[in-house]
Protein backbone atom coordinates (compact mmCIF):
# COMPACT_ATOMS: atom_id res chain seq x y z
CA UNK A 1 0.00 0.00 0.00
CA UNK A 2 1.53 3.24 -1.03
CA UNK A 3 -0.28 6.58 0.39
CA UNK A 4 0.09 10.34 -0.86
CA UNK A 5 -1.10 13.92 0.35
CA UNK A 6 -2.50 16.07 -1.99
CA UNK A 7 -3.54 19.07 -0.21
CA UNK A 8 -7.18 18.21 1.55
CA UNK A 9 -7.12 15.06 -0.20
CA UNK A 10 -5.17 11.62 0.47
CA UNK A 11 -4.38 8.65 -1.86
CA UNK A 12 -3.93 4.83 -0.71
CA UNK A 13 -3.23 2.52 -3.26
CA UNK A 14 -5.50 -0.97 -2.07
CA UNK A 15 -4.33 -4.49 -3.28
CA UNK A 16 -7.47 -6.36 -4.61
CA UNK A 17 -5.20 -9.87 -5.97
CA UNK A 18 -3.81 -10.81 -9.24
CA UNK A 19 -5.13 -12.24 -12.46
CA UNK A 20 -2.92 -13.55 -15.44
CA UNK A 21 -3.91 -12.54 -19.11
CA UNK A 22 -2.14 -13.38 -22.20
CA UNK A 23 0.79 -11.83 -22.90
CA UNK A 24 0.99 -11.16 -26.12
CA UNK A 25 -2.52 -9.86 -25.82
CA UNK A 26 -1.76 -7.15 -23.80
CA UNK A 27 1.23 -5.99 -25.64
CA UNK A 28 -0.27 -6.44 -29.04
CA UNK A 29 2.11 -5.58 -31.93
CA UNK A 30 5.32 -5.55 -29.96
CA UNK A 31 7.58 -8.32 -30.01
CA UNK A 32 7.53 -11.21 -27.03
CA UNK A 33 11.10 -10.44 -26.26
CA UNK A 34 10.95 -6.48 -25.80
CA UNK A 35 8.01 -7.13 -23.08
CA UNK A 36 8.39 -10.52 -21.51
CA UNK A 37 11.96 -9.76 -19.63
CA UNK A 38 10.23 -7.91 -16.74
CA UNK A 39 6.50 -9.52 -17.26
CA UNK A 40 7.64 -13.43 -17.81
CA UNK A 41 5.08 -15.72 -18.98
CA UNK A 42 4.04 -18.93 -17.75
CA UNK A 43 3.39 -21.77 -19.56
CA UNK A 44 -0.06 -20.68 -20.92
CA UNK A 45 2.00 -17.23 -22.44
CA UNK A 46 -0.23 -15.73 -19.27
CA UNK A 47 1.55 -12.72 -17.16
CA UNK A 48 0.56 -11.36 -14.05
CA UNK A 49 -1.11 -8.73 -13.32
CA UNK A 50 -2.49 -6.60 -10.02
CA UNK A 51 -5.55 -5.37 -9.77
CA UNK A 52 -4.82 -2.33 -7.87
CA UNK A 53 -7.28 0.50 -7.08
CA UNK A 54 -7.37 3.76 -5.53
CA UNK A 55 -9.01 5.30 -2.66
CA UNK A 56 -9.22 8.85 -2.19
CA UNK A 57 -10.17 10.53 1.03
CA UNK A 58 -11.14 14.45 1.13
CA UNK A 59 -13.79 17.38 1.60
CA UNK A 60 -15.84 14.54 3.58
CA UNK A 61 -15.68 11.39 0.78
CA UNK A 62 -14.17 8.22 0.43
CA UNK A 63 -13.87 7.81 -3.09
CA UNK A 64 -12.84 4.44 -4.53
CA UNK A 65 -11.73 4.15 -7.92
CA UNK A 66 -12.43 1.14 -9.69
CA UNK A 67 -12.77 -1.95 -7.35
CA UNK A 68 -10.70 -5.04 -8.71
CA UNK A 69 -12.80 -8.53 -9.49
CA UNK A 70 -14.52 -9.47 -6.32
CA UNK A 71 -15.73 -13.17 -6.06
CA UNK A 72 -18.26 -14.34 -8.27
CA UNK A 73 -16.09 -15.72 -11.00
CA UNK A 74 -16.63 -19.26 -11.35
CA UNK A 75 -13.84 -21.95 -10.66
CA UNK A 76 -13.75 -22.57 -14.43
CA UNK A 77 -13.21 -18.54 -14.59
CA UNK A 78 -10.97 -18.04 -12.21
CA UNK A 79 -8.33 -21.10 -13.11
CA UNK A 80 -8.65 -19.41 -16.68
CA UNK A 81 -7.22 -16.22 -15.71
CA UNK A 82 -5.30 -17.70 -12.56
CA UNK A 83 -7.20 -15.72 -10.01
CA UNK A 84 -5.09 -15.27 -6.53
CA UNK A 85 -6.14 -13.08 -3.41
CA UNK A 86 -3.18 -13.63 -1.38
CA UNK A 87 -1.80 -10.33 -2.47
CA UNK A 88 -5.05 -8.88 -0.97
CA UNK A 89 -8.69 -8.37 -1.11
CA UNK A 90 -10.84 -5.09 -1.02
CA UNK A 91 -12.02 -6.01 2.17
CA UNK A 92 -8.55 -6.94 3.65
CA UNK A 93 -7.00 -3.90 1.94
CA UNK A 94 -9.44 -1.23 3.55
CA UNK A 95 -9.27 -3.37 6.92
CA UNK A 96 -5.21 -2.42 6.67
CA UNK A 97 -6.66 1.79 7.18
CA UNK A 98 -9.38 0.62 9.74
CA UNK A 99 -12.13 1.03 7.08
CA UNK A 100 -14.51 -1.25 5.69
CA UNK A 101 -16.83 -1.23 2.69
CA UNK A 102 -19.45 0.49 4.37
CA UNK A 103 -17.29 3.52 5.10
CA UNK A 104 -17.25 4.24 0.80
CA UNK A 105 -19.13 7.13 -0.07
CA UNK A 106 -18.51 6.90 -3.68
CA UNK A 107 -17.57 4.72 -6.65
CA UNK A 108 -15.74 6.08 -9.74
CA UNK A 109 -15.86 3.18 -12.41
CA UNK A 110 -13.18 3.85 -14.76
CA UNK A 111 -14.90 1.42 -17.13
CA UNK A 112 -17.16 -1.94 -16.75
CA UNK A 113 -14.76 -4.61 -17.65
CA UNK A 114 -14.98 -7.48 -15.22
CA UNK A 115 -11.31 -6.87 -14.05
CA UNK A 116 -12.55 -3.31 -12.88
CA UNK A 117 -16.10 -3.39 -11.76
CA UNK A 118 -16.21 -6.97 -10.59
CA UNK A 119 -15.97 -5.73 -7.38
CA UNK A 120 -18.46 -3.77 -7.49
CA UNK A 121 -21.00 -6.17 -6.82
CA UNK A 122 -21.44 -9.17 -4.44
CA UNK A 123 -23.89 -12.95 -4.45
CA UNK A 124 -25.85 -12.62 -1.88
CA UNK A 125 -28.87 -15.20 -1.12
CA UNK A 126 -29.09 -15.76 -4.91
CA UNK A 127 -28.89 -12.71 -5.97
CA UNK A 128 -26.34 -10.32 -6.37
CA UNK A 129 -26.32 -6.73 -4.68
CA UNK A 130 -23.81 -3.94 -4.35
CA UNK A 131 -20.69 -5.02 -2.53
CA UNK A 132 -20.44 -1.07 -1.47
CA UNK A 133 -23.49 -1.10 0.68
CA UNK A 134 -23.95 3.02 1.48
CA UNK A 135 -21.77 4.05 -1.95
CA UNK A 136 -22.87 6.15 -4.93
CA UNK A 137 -21.76 4.73 -7.92
CA UNK A 138 -20.30 6.49 -11.35
CA UNK A 139 -19.66 5.62 -14.58
CA UNK A 140 -19.80 7.10 -17.88
CA UNK A 141 -23.10 6.79 -19.60
CA UNK A 142 -21.28 6.01 -22.98
CA UNK A 143 -19.27 2.73 -21.37
CA UNK A 144 -23.01 1.70 -19.53
CA UNK A 145 -24.14 1.43 -23.20
CA UNK A 146 -21.13 0.01 -24.49
CA UNK A 147 -21.20 -2.67 -21.89
CA UNK A 148 -24.66 -3.55 -22.98
CA UNK A 149 -24.19 -3.78 -26.40
CA UNK A 150 -21.20 -5.05 -27.01
CA UNK A 151 -19.20 -5.35 -29.90
CA UNK A 152 -17.92 -9.01 -30.45
CA UNK A 153 -13.87 -8.26 -29.56
CA UNK A 154 -15.19 -6.72 -25.85
CA UNK A 155 -18.67 -9.11 -25.34
CA UNK A 156 -16.61 -11.31 -22.79
CA UNK A 157 -14.73 -8.22 -20.30
CA UNK A 158 -18.67 -7.20 -19.88
CA UNK A 159 -20.81 -9.16 -17.52
CA UNK A 160 -23.77 -7.67 -16.68
CA UNK A 161 -23.82 -9.13 -12.82
CA UNK A 162 -21.35 -6.54 -12.47
CA UNK A 163 -23.50 -3.47 -13.04
CA UNK A 164 -26.90 -4.19 -13.80
CA UNK A 165 -27.69 -4.54 -10.11
CA UNK A 166 -26.37 -1.27 -9.37
CA UNK A 167 -29.37 -0.13 -12.12
CA UNK A 168 -31.74 -2.08 -9.96
CA UNK A 169 -30.81 -1.38 -6.50
CA UNK A 170 -30.59 3.12 -7.49
CA UNK A 171 -27.31 3.58 -7.01
CA UNK A 172 -25.74 3.94 -10.28
CA UNK A 173 -25.24 7.62 -11.64
CA UNK A 174 -24.13 8.21 -14.92
CA UNK A 175 -21.50 11.19 -16.15
CA UNK A 176 -21.22 12.20 -19.68
CA UNK A 177 -17.93 13.42 -20.59
CA UNK A 178 -14.98 14.85 -18.57
CA UNK A 179 -16.08 16.94 -15.34
CA UNK A 180 -14.97 18.16 -11.48
CA UNK A 181 -17.67 16.00 -9.42
CA UNK A 182 -15.36 16.90 -6.10
CA UNK A 183 -12.88 20.42 -5.60
CA UNK A 184 -9.33 19.17 -7.19
CA UNK A 185 -10.62 15.83 -8.53
CA UNK A 186 -11.13 16.17 -12.04
CA UNK A 187 -12.59 13.00 -14.58
CA UNK A 188 -11.54 12.86 -18.29
CA UNK A 189 -12.34 10.45 -20.61
CA UNK A 190 -9.72 8.39 -23.32
CA UNK A 191 -11.37 6.42 -25.94
CA UNK A 192 -8.71 3.89 -27.51
CA UNK A 193 -8.93 1.24 -25.12
CA UNK A 194 -13.06 0.67 -25.02
CA UNK A 195 -15.38 4.01 -25.69
CA UNK A 196 -16.52 5.59 -22.60
CA UNK A 197 -13.53 4.69 -20.70
CA UNK A 198 -12.65 7.48 -17.74
CA UNK A 199 -9.63 8.52 -15.97
CA UNK A 200 -8.83 10.79 -12.81
CA UNK A 201 -6.91 13.34 -12.38
CA UNK A 202 -6.15 14.67 -8.19
CA UNK A 203 -4.66 17.92 -7.33
CA UNK A 204 -3.60 19.52 -4.20
CA UNK A 205 -1.30 21.12 -2.38
CA UNK A 206 1.41 21.20 -5.50
CA UNK A 207 1.09 17.73 -5.90
CA UNK A 208 -0.67 15.71 -9.18
CA UNK A 209 -1.78 12.10 -8.73
CA UNK A 210 -3.31 10.43 -12.12
CA UNK A 211 -5.22 7.04 -12.18
CA UNK A 212 -4.93 5.85 -16.10
CA UNK A 213 -6.64 2.38 -16.17
CA UNK A 214 -6.10 0.55 -19.22
CA UNK A 215 -4.49 3.56 -21.04
CA UNK A 216 -1.14 2.60 -19.33
CA UNK A 217 -1.99 -0.41 -17.37
CA UNK A 218 1.61 -1.90 -16.51
CA UNK A 219 5.19 0.42 -16.37
CA UNK A 220 6.51 -0.97 -19.69
CA UNK A 221 3.22 0.24 -21.27
CA UNK A 222 4.76 3.77 -20.48
CA UNK A 223 6.01 3.38 -24.29
CA UNK A 224 3.83 5.27 -26.73
CA UNK A 225 3.76 2.22 -29.21
CA UNK A 226 2.85 -0.16 -26.28
CA UNK A 227 -0.79 -0.93 -26.98
CA UNK A 228 -2.95 -3.26 -25.83
CA UNK A 229 -4.21 -5.97 -28.51
CA UNK A 230 -7.46 -5.45 -26.33
CA UNK A 231 -7.76 -1.98 -27.54
CA UNK A 232 -10.74 -1.30 -29.98
CA UNK A 233 -8.57 1.93 -31.38
CA UNK A 234 -5.11 1.58 -31.08
CA UNK A 235 -4.09 4.82 -33.05
CA UNK A 236 -6.32 6.64 -30.69
CA UNK A 237 -4.74 4.87 -27.32
CA UNK A 238 -0.91 6.13 -28.33
CA UNK A 239 -2.47 9.93 -28.56
CA UNK A 240 -4.52 9.97 -25.37
CA UNK A 241 -1.42 8.30 -23.86
CA UNK A 242 0.73 11.13 -25.77
CA UNK A 243 -1.47 13.69 -24.42
CA UNK A 244 -1.60 12.17 -20.57
CA UNK A 245 2.75 11.81 -20.55
CA UNK A 246 3.19 15.21 -21.68
CA UNK A 247 1.03 16.68 -18.98
CA UNK A 248 1.91 14.50 -16.21
CA UNK A 249 5.75 14.75 -17.18
CA UNK A 250 4.99 18.86 -17.06
CA UNK A 251 3.76 18.68 -13.98
CA UNK A 252 6.30 16.15 -12.32
CA UNK A 253 2.69 14.03 -11.92
CA UNK A 254 2.22 10.67 -9.95
CA UNK A 255 0.53 7.87 -11.77
CA UNK A 256 -0.76 5.11 -10.27
CA UNK A 257 -0.60 2.27 -12.46
CA UNK A 258 -3.59 -0.33 -11.63
CA UNK A 259 -2.24 -3.65 -13.27
CA UNK A 260 1.50 -3.20 -12.68
CA UNK A 261 2.77 -6.08 -10.29
CA UNK A 262 5.85 -4.28 -9.00
CA UNK A 263 5.28 -0.38 -9.50
CA UNK A 264 2.29 0.90 -7.46
CA UNK A 265 2.83 4.56 -8.50
CA UNK A 266 5.48 6.02 -11.06
CA UNK A 267 6.17 9.47 -11.97
CA UNK A 268 6.71 10.10 -16.20
CA UNK A 269 9.29 11.99 -17.93
CA UNK A 270 10.37 12.50 -21.31
CA UNK A 271 12.40 10.68 -23.25
CA UNK A 272 13.61 11.32 -26.62
CA UNK A 273 10.48 11.24 -28.63
CA UNK A 274 8.94 9.10 -26.18
CA UNK A 275 9.33 7.94 -22.14
CA UNK A 276 10.07 6.49 -19.36
CA UNK A 277 9.71 6.40 -15.82
CA UNK A 278 12.29 8.79 -13.32
CA UNK A 279 11.27 7.16 -10.19
CA UNK A 280 8.39 5.05 -8.86
CA UNK A 281 7.09 3.61 -5.92
CA UNK A 282 7.00 -0.17 -5.25
CA UNK A 283 3.77 -2.20 -5.00
CA UNK A 284 3.51 -4.01 -1.79
CA UNK A 285 1.43 -6.94 -1.07
CA UNK A 286 -0.65 -6.66 1.69
CA UNK A 287 0.39 -9.77 3.40
CA UNK A 288 4.07 -8.22 3.55
CA UNK A 289 3.02 -4.89 4.16
CA UNK A 290 0.41 -5.54 7.52
CA UNK A 291 2.32 -9.10 8.21
CA UNK A 292 -0.35 -11.16 8.65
Amino acid sequence: MASLELGPWRAHTLETGTLRLDGGSMFGSVPKPLWSRAHPADERNRIQLSMRCLLLEGHGRRVLVDTGLGDKFSPKLAEIYAVENESGTLERSLAALSLGVEDITDVILTHLHFDHAGGATRAAGGTVVPRLPRALYYAQRRNLENARHPNPRERASYMEENFEPLERAGVLRLWDGPGEPWPGLELFTADGHTRGQQLVRVHGGGVTLYFVADLIPTRSHVRVPFVMGYDVAAIETMQEKRDVLERASRERAWICLEHDPEFALARPEAQADDFGWAEHVAAIPLTASTGS
